[in-house]
């Protein structure tokens, strides 16, 4: 599904530009019983763990125990060239994917949401464009428990392309695409993506029966990019331009056709059509990124893949839980180029 370019990546210089749980206790247990229960219950974390059930002659009568809900969060701390960052993570742990977007903003955004650093297990790398790596070091240096997840042509092109200590080396846990290596409960599968920067990769996140795919900065939907994306719940997927406004824009030429190449940027067009394409009824939740200052406004993005949506015959709601959108088909939402986005919680449907 390669776009069409009579240029090639070549012939231009190189572009950088609340706890969950819950416990049952019989009407037979006084109430401090019932009340201690309930305190020990908070504690848990996970779906895997359950409280402990007394025995048959236990006093206190049979206590039922249930799984804490399956509940992925998401959140993203910024979205475009001036940083990128998100943050992926259940009740037990999370993770970073890139680290664009400086380190206060999001320690204290993910603090206001109840979220210590202590909780973040590790930074996964796209790629070595700066937007997307700039401050790296910076959070693992304070937080020395994280590791840096990247492949390690990657790494190698942090290093050899910008300024950073060589002690990034020490975080450092090797991957390799289409090989999966876990952080918490989570599974990860990097995979081939197509753009300028070096050894690119998205990332394919499983948990339990559900999954989330990030692609960001990528020129077109390649087969493997095809292949993870029909697979998931929830899509992180690049709608970076407009293409009137870009070949209208200030930008000089090379930079324009170098934007347009498979190993460039996906236009808006692009993006909506692949989306119409690939829906089917497990895809839920939709989330347009890295939409260009210049060239893009999230009114143009959205209404691109609306439009191609519903001509599908489907609905389409706008990621704020209003009652029209928890009777939408799928979920449409443009992340922020700048700030913090909505904290979103993915429930399974039968928690819904």
């Amino acid at each position: 599904m390669a776009k069409r370019s009579k240029y090639s990546i070549t012939d231009f210089p190189g572009l950088f530009d609340d706890q969950e749980g819950s416990i049952g206790c019989t009407p037979q247990a006084p109430l401090s019983v019932q009340a201690e229960i309930a305190r020990h219950a908070t504690r848990l974390e996970g779906g895997r763990n359950t409280f402990p059930r007394p025995t048959a002659d236990s006093p206190f009568g049979p206590v039922i125990a249930s799984p804490v809900p399956n509940r992925i969060r998401f959140m993203s701390f910024g979205s475009g060239s001036s940083g990128n960052c998100c943050y992926i993570g259940d009740s037990q742990s999370g993770f970073l994917v890139d680290a664009g977007v400086d380190a206060p903003s999001v320690i204290d955004t993910l603090r206001r949401h109840g979220i210590s650093m202590q909780h973040i297990k590790g930074i996964c790398i796209t790629h070595d464009h700066s937007d997307h790596m700039r401050c790296v070091y910076s959070i693992l240096r304070k937080h020395q428990h994280m590791s840096l997840y990247c492949t390690p042509r990657a790494l190698s092109g942090i290093m050899r392309r910008h300024s950073v200590s060589r002690r990034l080396k020490d975080y450092h846990v090797a991957i390799y695409k289409e090989i999966p290596f876990t952080i918490g409960n989570f599974t990860i599968t990097a995979f081939e993506t197509l753009h300028d920067g070096t050894d690119n990769a998205g990332f394919y996140i499983e948990h339990d029966d559900r999954a989330f795919t990030i692609a960001t900065d990528l020129g077109c939907i390649s087969p493997r990019v095809d292949h993870y994306m029909r697979l998931t719940d929830y899509l992180v997927i690049e709608s970076n331009y407009d293409l009137e406004m870009l070949l209208k824009g200030s930008y000089p030429e090379y930079l324009k056709a170098r934007i347009q190449t498979d190993h460039g940027h996906m236009d808006n067009r692009d993006t909506a059509d692949y989306l119409a394409s690939i829906y089917t009824p497990r895809l839920k939740n939709v989330f347009l990124c890295h939409l260009s200052q210049e060239n893009n406004t999230p009114e143009k993005a959205l209404a691109q893949s609306r439009n191609a949506l519903e001509a599908k015959g489907l609905t389409v709601g706008e990621g704020n839980d209003s009652p029209s959108d928890l009777s939408a088909d799928i979920q449409l939402v443009a992340l922020p180029r700048i700030g913090a986005s909505r904290f979103y919680t993915f429930r399974p449907s039968s928690q819904k």
